[in-house]
């Protein structure tokens, strides 16, 4: 079997894995009727954009564990764009998510508001989605070649670790902006 092939179930059965231990596809269906579950997806959605914001919080403190297999050779470096930028922004990007996975698991407003809240959560799911796939298909399919320097080591665990944790967040962000209330 082609060493993509095997990659691609690696990575499936790693994402499996993952819903499973978390409790995701245990947690599927929302009562309309029991008040702990409205807003089960949003709830989630918000607390996987806040884990990903510490995560890139302590990485720009200084913190090294998992970031030299997600980040390579900037890892090692830290050039101050990458800290200020990849670090400091993508964990503030990654708070203004935790608001909005907030905001889709309480009722939306009516009117415009309300779609424009839904849309967003639309986006962040097309996003991590669209990051996740892509990156996959890149390393899988050495697409990119000699164009990018990544290292057998930070290929496997982009494949098995990082990227499907964007395909999580982007599950639960379309399924908080699917299963968003209208208030009242």
């Amino acid at each position: 079997m082609a060493d993509w092939k095997v990659g691609v179930l690696v990575s499936l059965a790693t994402l499996v894995a993952m819903c499973r231990s978390s409790g995701m596809l245990l947690a599927m269906y929302e009562d309309p009727h029991d008040k702990t579950t409205l807003g089960l997806w949003g709830r989630i959605a918000c607390a996987w954009a806040v884990a990903f914001a510490v995560l890139h919080f302590y990485w720009a403190l200084g913190g090294s564990w998992g970031l030299s297999v997600s980040a390579g050779p900037l890892a090692e470096e830290r050039p101050g764009w990458f800290v200020v930028v990849g670090l400091w922004g993508v964990g503030l990007l990654c708070l203004v998510g935790g608001v909005l996975g907030w905001l889709l698991a309480r009722p939306r407003p009516r009117g415009l508001a309300g779609r424009v809240l839904k849309s967003l959560g639309w986006c962040a799911c097309a996003v991590l989605l669209i990051r996740g796939i892509a990156v996959e298909v890149l390393l899988l399919t050495d697409a990119a070649g000699s164009e990018i320097d990544v290292s057998p080591e930070q290929r496997l665990w982009t494949l098995l670790l990082w990227n499907p944790w964007f395909l999580v967040g982007g599950l639960v962000f379309g399924l908080a902006a699917r299963r968003s209330r209208t208030h009242g």
